[in-house]
């Protein structure tokens, strides 16, 4: 039997959009009808076109695949959403420190990330009183701590000062930390914790030849190098920075339609059913969003 193949791709702005991250451009008679992926107190948040939903469950349940949703959300965010196609197996959240088995933390991961932290890293309550002293309330809306582990900003994109996060980046990274503006999300996230480290994890367990990623933002660039392949929309910070790699293919396509170019490939990469293999279909044209 052909080695299946892990596929770690990042969730929002990647595969799944808010209404905000749709970026359609084409007549409103003309756009895509979109299923709604995450209810938060009860109203939609986050979308995916129809043809994007044929294929993530496509994806879901090739057999030549692991698909592990990738994301910088904590569990009970990464929780809310719900995803076509069976429930991955695996899943990855608050950017690699909870690797969630059938939908439950690993605890031994955990304490492993905890404490590679704790070694190389000032503590979160530093970092947290540093930005409760600099930070200016006309643009800062909220700040939360993401399960004990980083520390991350709502602000408002018009009023923040574009020397502020610079000189947050400055501070933190003698101090062990990343600091990465995706939006309106300022994170600052210990060095230690990245996808690519609780990828490798999976990809020991679930005994995965090849792996392919997918991502667009700074917190996003150790998965993609990660890859044997990857793809990095035409969106996001990677793309605006100019950022490139050999093995990271950059699309120039924005919003949620790059989802589906980014499953495309996806299953377009995964290697040929050999005979033991029964691969699941590929949806083909007749799965395009309606227009």
């Amino acid at each position: 039997m052909t080695p299946r193949t892990l596929v770690a791709s990042d969730l929002d702005r990647t595969l799944i959009y808010s209404a905000n991250a749709l970026e359609l451009t084409c007549a409103d008679r003309d756009a895509p009808r979109l299923l709604s992926v995450e209810n938060y107190r009860g109203r939609p948040q986050s979308f995916v076109t129809e043809a994007a939903a044929a294929l993530l469950a496509a994806l879901a349940a090739d057999p030549r695949a692991v698909f592990v949703p990738t994301t910088t959300r904590t569990r009970e965010q990464y929780l809310r959403i719900r995803l076509p196609g069976p429930p991955p197996r695996y899943a990855i959240c608050a950017n690699g420190g909870h690797l969630l088995v059938d939908g439950v933390s690993d605890p031994d991961w955990h304490r492993a990330v905890t404490r590679a932290i704790a070694a190389a890293c000032a503590p979160l309550k530093e970092v947290r009183a540093h930005v409760a002293a600099t930070a200016d309330p006309a643009w800062l809306l909220r700040d939360r701590d993401a399960e004990g582990l980083f520390h991350y900003l709502v602000v408002d994109r018009e009023r923040l000062p574009d020397a502020w996060p610079k000189a947050l980046a400055e501070w933190a990274a003698p101090r062990g930390w990343t600091v990465s503006l995706q939006g309106r999300k300022l994170y600052v996230v210990p060095e230690p914790l990245t996808k690519s480290a609780a990828v490798a994890e999976v990809a020991r367990r679930a005994g995965t030849g090849r792996v392919l990623t997918a991502g667009d933002s700074l917190l996003d660039r150790d998965l993609l190098l990660a890859g044997d392949a990857a793809w990095r929309p035409g969106h996001g910070e990677l793309a605006g920075s100019g950022w490139t790699h050999p093995r990271v293919n950059g699309l120039d396509e924005r919003g949620v339609s790059c989802g589906e170019t980014i499953l495309r490939a996806l299953l377009a990469a995964l290697p040929a059913a050999g005979p033991d293999d029964a691969a699941a279909p590929v949806p083909g044209p007749a799965a395009a969003s309606p227009r």
